[in-house]
């Protein structure tokens, strides 16, 4: 597994856990927003951290840690996953895979191994805006997918999107509806320190004069489509 970082210690990346992160390097998708260009971008990798010296941290910790969060960058890319989730939850940690949902056929074999138990699903925009927020291409089936995928299954999951700058009430709504019935979505605001990605392969956009503002209210109307809806 290539990872770009490592923290020993969170109390809000996991709900109602205390965990550790684990953050791969690379990415399919190139949103403008992006506030993690060095585990996106190849050339701003940082030196991979060897995923035995993160072993060798969590067996020191399983008084102290609950469970362990891997993220990215995009963490399904990552061809050895599924055993690096049977490795740590050998040691007795719950496990929870952030995604951003675009490798449908590894999350399924991840449902299937009865290992995870938190999947967090980044949804970036509505169907029609994903090429355009991602720029990663015929990648529609996959995002639907990937959902019926997670809230078919028996794993606890939460969908989330980040206020883009790029996106509408309306926008905000099409998205509720793709994931009517959901346990729960969540309406993020970026990160206050935004790194520049103006890089290669990354979109600058035209902002909006209609962006839409995250607001309680805007969440409470949400909820006609999903079960719970907050802003984070």
């Amino acid at each position: 597994m290539k990872i770009g970082g490592f923290q020993g210690f969170s109390l809000v990346d996991y709900p109602g856990m205390v965990c550790a992160i684990i953050f791969t390097q690379g990415c399919n998708f190139r949103c403008h927003y992006c506030h993690n260009p060095e585990l996106v971008i190849s050339e701003r990798f940082s030196e991979n951290i060897p995923i035995e010296n993160i072993y060798d941290f969590l067996e020191k910790r399983k008084e102290k840690l609950d469970a362990v969060v891997i993220t990215g960058g995009e963490p399904t890319l990552q061809p050895d996953i599924i055993e690096v989730i049977k490795r740590i939850k050998k040691m007795g940690f719950l496990i929870k895979i952030d995604t951003n949902g675009s490798k449908p056929k590894v999350i399924k074999n991840i449902i299937r191994s009865g290992l995870v138990d938190y999947i967090a699903m980044d949804i970036k925009s509505p169907i029609d805006k994903y090429s355009k927020i991602t720029r990663c291409y015929h990648i529609e089936n996959k995002i639907t997918e990937s959902i019926n995928l997670i809230m078919n299954s028996e794993i606890n999951y939460e969908f989330r999107t980040t206020d883009s700058n790029y996106l509408t009430i309306t926008d905000f709504h099409k998205i509720a509806n793709l994931i009517k019935g959901a346990k729960a979505y969540f309406l993020q605001k970026q990160s206050p320190i935004i790194k520049k990605v103006n890089s290669r392969g990354f979109f600058n956009l035209t902002k909006i004069n209609d962006r839409a503002k995250l607001t309680k209210e805007l969440a409470n109307d949400l909820m006609v489509y999903v079960e719970y809806c907050s802003l984070r």
